[in-house]
């Protein structure tokens, strides 16, 4: 695949390219709309397998905890969605990291590791498409630093560069592994949160509506978005983690820029640029496009279509 790193060009003819999704599915109920995009999405995306990443909030006790809720909840799409079988899930960390030298071992990071392997032989690059805290990848890197080349890492995590406060959850959590991340010698996508990834606010009524005829998977999708909302008591909610699989799903619904590459501080700020590193950043988000993909990709899967060719 002639990949481009300088321009993060991929050509219509590559597609579709291997993908793990790395995901905290569990932690809020968006990580479940990128899951099912993704498997929506055969034509773009060849879903290699999904790797559970650890989270600590009000809806786990531990990071181990949320890692392992969260590979339940992927099996449980994964099943609902009809790929079970032919979509594998892994375990991850279950702690973030201590400090920027030591990896946590995880059947995640093996799988990581193989499949980059797998990708060089086929002459590609494996897109590892992380839409929380980013310990596995981090873990894969320091455990087989070689991968690096292999590897497109597309990352929702931060905010903008010139927003004061960055302390985003996704980052914060363990901002040891976005650093090992950041700082190596990987292709670097990153989506920031605030002002970016925010734009794709979504209501219990534009759901209701248009998930009204997705089946099983639309009806899910809608029960936990309701629960979430009165839970919280508010009306709208971010759907962020979508924003990342669209680099892959529907990249023409973003504007992106080339930039140097960010420096993170170990306090969660951003630091001056290194100018002689570039990165991939997405400036603004069309979100009508993306969930206008997503309901009629659901729309089609529930009448047995898409499953088809996979």
């Amino acid at each position: 695949m002639n990949f481009d790193d300088k321009s993060y060009m991929i050509p219509e003819s590559a597609f579709p390219v291997p993908m793990i999704l790395d995901t905290d599915t569990y932690n809020e109920i968006d990580d479940q709309f990128a899951l099912i995009y993704a498997l929506l999405t055969p034509e773009r995306v060849n879903l290699r397998g999904v790797t559970a990443a650890p989270f600590l909030n009000s809806r786990s006790t531990s990071p181990g905890d949320g890692m392992e809720k969260s590979y339940c909840e992927i099996v449980r799409i994964i099943e609902l969605m009809g790929f079970a079988g032919r979509v594998p899930a892994y375990r991850g960390a279950t702690s973030f990291l201590a400090d920027c030298k030591t990896p946590i071992h995880s059947e995640a990071v093996d799988f990581i590791i193989a499949e980059a392997k797998q990708a060089r032989v086929r002459g590609e690059k494996l897109f590892v498409v992380a839409i929380g805290a980013i310990t596995n990848v981090a873990s894969a890197l320091l455990t087989a630093p070689e991968i690096a080349s292999d590897l497109v890492v597309v990352w929702l995590g931060g905010h903008d560069y010139n927003q004061a406060d960055n302390r985003e959850f996704n980052l914060y959590e363990d901002v040891s592994s976005a650093q090992i991340v950041i700082d190596s010698e990987v292709a670097f996508v990153r989506i920031p949160c605030n002002h970016v990834a925010s734009a794709l606010t979504n209501s219990g009524e534009e759901l209701g509506r248009e998930l009204s005829d997705c089946g099983e998977p639309g009806k899910y999708l809608y029960t936990i978005f309701k629960e979430y909302v009165e839970e919280h008591k508010c009306v709208d909610k971010v759907i962020w983690d979508i924003s990342a699989v669209s680099y892959l799903t529907s990249p023409q619904a973003t504007e992106w820029e080339i930039v140097p590459r960010e420096k993170l501080q170990s306090d969660s700020s951003w630091d001056a640029p290194d100018t002689a590193r570039k990165m991939l950043i997405a400036r603004k988000i069309n979100r009508e496009t993306l969930f206008c993909d997503i309901y009629s990709r659901l729309r089609s899967h529930v009448k047995g279509y898409p499953t088809d060719r996979l």
